[in-house]
Formats: structure tokens, sequence, C-alpha cells
């Protein structure tokens, strides 16, 4: 009976892990739009007239929405809950996707993207918190990596449908995700510890009996009391963050994994993917075929990684990742140099490919993925939601970094400084995992804590007080 309890319990958290991350397949499609329509939307074949400039702050329009959203996620998380606040993150969506579909001025885009940037903050925010908190520690590396896949998802699919549709296509795809997330998601209980943390013991046990059915829900439920109990001794605020050395060295953390993502061209290349490719002059792919392939290549690594995460642990995944990327994103930098030098490349004009297609696949098998995940376990529980939204404050400023740099040094010098650079961060990185990032594989919450205060953990138990006896 216990197999059969543990099968329950992981496919409930499973069922709830994926409709309640179905948002990020909207907000991939929402990233990834601008690489296939802005070519279209400053062509003579656009339904708006719309230039350069304009095309670009499509662009920004996005983090812009995230950035200003970070207040209103603070607030919310912890507010109304993780539940609530990603099925409100999913009924502006919706609507945002509803403006793009009806809308005939370059202002309803502008609009519409600022807002999904707000709703995907505070998603990206909330889900993690969740996941977090109703996953087994055995496969909570795998559901936190969800998140990601959703999102290449929507990247593959406005990359499939956005050069060969009707510029409204991807909305009638976008409105049916945010439908369906709103009615799957909200059949599901809240988290347990968010509910016992607000005194509702009742359905806090509820919801625990419904995500963990092979526990002893009376013991695991003393062991969240008590750990709530414990942070309530002294109630985080704001200042902890900056004053206790744990929590300094869990902000020096997810601002260098998170802003790093960015640092290593991933906003660029997702926003940008068909302008480079052209860029680049091959003549052995169109860049709508490279562009999907490139996407298909990011989402079946990650979700590799996603199986893997809980295997070999996050350091090992970073550090493999964060090389690989870098010399990537350095062969892209080389061929670009060489071609504004003036040397004849098109024989090897197959390299911007291979090495975008590369960088596609390992870039999400760590740094790309893995972040998201660390983000959710190092924070203690009372300051979750305030370093959940700084980290995602780090993620859009990173973004936001990254494509002005890549804007201006593309502008000025050429494409190859601005890959150069992206290029010695993604070796940074390797280097600071190494040195700074403790391994939470495997790891309760409460023991991350003791690793960053610079504590012999306890010894590691296996995530659950189970009912191994049989029935």
């Amino acid at each position: 009976m216990s197999l059969l309890q543990n099968f329950k319990g992981t496919s409930t958290q499973m069922v709830a892990a994926i409709s309640g991350t179905l948002f990020a397949i909207s907000d991939g499609m929402t990233y990834g739009w601008t690489a296939p329509f802005i070519p279209y939307l400053i062509s003579d074949k656009s339904h708006i007239k719309t230039t350069k400039h304009e095309a670009e702050y499509l662009e920004t329009a996005l983090l812009l929405g995230s950035f200003c959203g970070l207040p209103i996620t603070i607030y919310l998380v912890d507010k109304i809950g993780r539940k609530k606040s990603l099925l409100l993150a999913s009924c502006v969506v919706l609507l945002a996707w509803i403006a793009k579909a009806f809308g005939n001025n370059i202002w309803y885009f502008f609009v519409a993207r600022f807002f999904c940037g707000m709703s995907g903050n505070m998603a990206f925010v909330a889900a993690p918190m969740y996941i977090a908190e109703i996953a087994d520690q055995k496969i909570r590396g795998f559901l936190s990596s969800i998140i990601y896949i959703m999102m290449l998802l929507g990247c593959l699919i406005v990359y499939s449908v956005g050069p060969y549709l009707p510029y409204y296509i991807p909305s009638i795809i976008g409105v049916i995700v945010a439908g369906t997330e709103l009615l799957i998601f909200s059949r599901v209980p809240e988290s347990p510890l968010y509910l016992l943390s607000k005194n509702k013991p009742e359905r806090a046990l509820e919801s625990l009996k419904y995500f963990k059915p092979y526990t002893n829900a009376t013991k695991e439920m003393d062991d969240l009391v008590e750990v709530l109990r414990e942070q309530q001794k002294n109630k985080g605020k704001f200042w902890d963050l900056l004053t206790v050395s744990s929590n300094r060295k869990a902000i020096l953390i997810m601002t260098v994994l998170n802003a790093g993502q960015h640092l290593c061209a991933y906003t660029v290349i997702l926003m940008n993917l068909h302008l480079i490719l052209e860029a680049a002059g091959s003549i052995y792919m169109d860049p709508p075929i490279a562009a999907i392939l490139f996407a298909t290549l990011m989402l079946l690594a990650a979700m590799f990684a996603s199986f893997q995460i809980d295997n070999y642990g996050r350091k090992v995944l970073l550090i493999f990742s964060s090389v690989l990327t870098a010399l990537c994103l350095l062969s892209i930098a080389v061929y670009f140099n060489l071609k504004q030098m003036g040397v004849d490349v098109d024989g090897v004009s197959w390299i911007p490919i291979a090495s975008v297609m590369v960088y596609g696949a390992v870039f999400k098998i760590g740094i790309g993925l893995v972040p998201i995940v660390v983000t959710a376990e190092i924070f203690p529980t009372d300051l979750k939601a305030i370093g959940m939204t700084l980290s995602d404050a780090m993620f859009i400023l990173g973004g936001i970094v990254g494509l002005q740099l890549y804007q201006w040094l593309s502008d000025s010098y050429g494409l190859y400084v601005s890959f150069y650079l992206f290029a010695a961060c993604g070796f940074f990185i390797a280097l600071f995992t190494i040195f700074v990032v403790p391994e939470t594989k495997g790891r309760s919450l409460d023991e991350i804590q003791a690793i960053l205060k610079g504590e012999k953990p306890p010894r590691l138990n296996n995530g659950s007080n189970r009912m191994d006896q049989p029935e």
C-alpha cells in the first residue's frame, strides 16, 4: 500500500506542478515572439506600420513590465498565496493575448507585452515557491525544472508558427493555454506550508494529505510547525537579507546565477535569433528553420537535465553547462570578428549555426535551468517571497543589461564584441560555481540553511516520514 500511496503522492505533485506552470508556455511564446515577428512587423507585409526603433522597444517592454511588477509580486505572493497569484497571472496573460490578436496599433503590443512581463514576474516567483513547498525532496529539482521546459515549449511553438501562419495564431494558442491553466490549477490545493503560516492548520493538513499521502501526516505537520516556530522567533525582515551572513550569501548566489543567464546571451539570442543568423550570412540553413531546430534542442536538453538534476546535482550541471556555453559564444564572436575584418567566411558559415545549436543544448542543461531550482531552495521560508522576488529582479535586470549591451556594442563596434563579453561571463560563472555555490541536491531546506551559515548540516534524511509498514 505504501508504494501505491507513494505513486499517488508523486503523481498529484506532478499534476499540480504541470498545471501550475502552464503559464510558462505563454511566457515562452511571449519571450520568443519578437524573433519571428520583428522581421514581419518592419516589413512591407505587416498589418501594422512599425519602425525598427519601435520594434526594439517591443523587446524592452516585456522586461520593463517584469521590473515594474516586483512590488505587486512581493505583496500578493504572501497576501493571497502562491496558487491565487498564479491564477491571477494567467488571467492577465489571457487578456494580453486577446489584445495582441485584435490590436490594430503598435501600442496594443507595447501594453500587452508590458502586462505579460508583470504577470510573468509574479508567476516565476510564485511557481518555484509553490513547487518547493509541495514536492518531495527526491523530485523537487525535477518538478521545479518543469517551468523552464514549459517556457521552451512556448518558444518552440512561436518559432514554428510565427514565420508561416497568420499573426493572430499565436494569440489563439496563448488563450487556450491560459484558459487550460485556469480550469485545471484552480482545482488543486494551496501549499501546506503557506496555509500553516496563515494559521489554517486544518486546510494545511488536508493539503499535506493530498500531496504526500505516503507520509505520517501528523508527524509531518509537527515538523512544519516546528520549522515555522523556529523562523517566527526572529521574524524575517527585509534588512535580514543584508545583515544575516547566510542570506547575504544566498543573495550573491542568486544574483550571479540569475543575471548571469542573460549575460551569457540568453535573452539576446532568444529575441534576436533570426536577425543574428541573417547577419551571419550562412548558406546552409534558413534562419526560420534554424530557429525551430534551436528551440527543439533547447527543449530536449531541458527535459534531459530535468531528469538528471536530482542525480548529478546542481554544481556539476552548472559547471559543465557554463564552460561549454562560453565556448559556443566564443566561436560565434571569432566568426563575426573574422567576417568584419574582411576574411572570406562563406566556407565556414556553418559555424554560427552549429554554435547556436550546441549553445541551445548545453545552456539548458545547466546555467539555463539550475538557477531557478537553486534560488527556490536557498532562502528561509519567512524571507522566501522577498528573496524570490529579488532573484527575479536580478533576472530582469540581467536581461535589460544584456539587451542594451548587445544593441550598443553591436551598433558601435560590431556583433563580435558583445559575444566576446558574453563568453567571458560564461567562464566567470563556471569559476563562481566551483568556489561559491553549495550543492543542494538531496538536502532539506533547513539543511541548506545550515550549509549557507557555514555549519555542518544534520544527517541527510530521505525527504519524508514514510509509512513503510504494509497494510
